[in-house]
């Protein structure tokens, strides 16, 4: 069995995945990073964006307590110039979407390949890359930020609803794209 490309991100009600200056923090105000465990447990890799790579990062480094999410894959990050140094923990990857996508979907394993960054859930939406998108949708309005799709030109996509979960304050949906 083949795993699916999920594009996976909480959200303000107002649509917003990261508030003005790139924080996000204030998802930890609802969520635990390791509260959906089986999330984590389908995902075999994740491909991220630069400028999502570098705020976990930062976050990562004011917070070093931090459980964080429980994942242990394989991390890509798409980026247009690698970071020198490079974190050796990360693969960076530079090019085409589409081959990005595949190089991280055959490391997953048979696994979920989780998409994380507004900029390159996008670019997969609008080359029709993703099979579903998760969204945990928090009781907060941001009023500014980057939006859930940041991405101009993309057409219009239907989803097909797989499931509504309520979680404590959380609201966590599930959607299947339509072909």
């Amino acid at each position: 069995m083949s795993g699916k490309v999920v594009v996976n991100r909480s959200m303000s009600l107002d649509g917003f995945i990261a508030g003005p200056g790139d924080a996000m923090d204030w998802v930890f105000d609802f969520m635990a990073p390791d509260e959906f465990p089986e999330v984590a447990a389908a995902t075999g890799a994740m491909l991220v964006g630069r400028r999502t790579y570098e705020v976990g990062s930062r976050m990562e480094a004011e917070n070093s307590s931090d459980v964080g999410y429980p994942f242990s894959g394989p991390v890509f990050v798409l980026t247009h110039e690698p970071p020198d140094p490079p974190d050796p923990e990360v693969t960076f990857l530079t090019g085409d979407i589409g081959q990005a996508v595949a190089t991280a979907l055959d490391a997953a394993g048979g696994m979920n390949l989780e998409i994380l960054g507004a900029d390159v859930a996008g670019q997969c939406l609008r080359r029709g890359l993703v099979d579903e998108i998760l969204v945990y949708v928090l009781p907060v309005l941001l009023g500014d930020g980057i939006r859930f799709f940041s991405s101009p030109g993309l057409a219009r996509i239907d989803l097909e609803p797989v499931s509504v979960t309520p979680s404590g304050t959380v609201t966590i949906l599930r959607f299947r794209v339509r072909e």
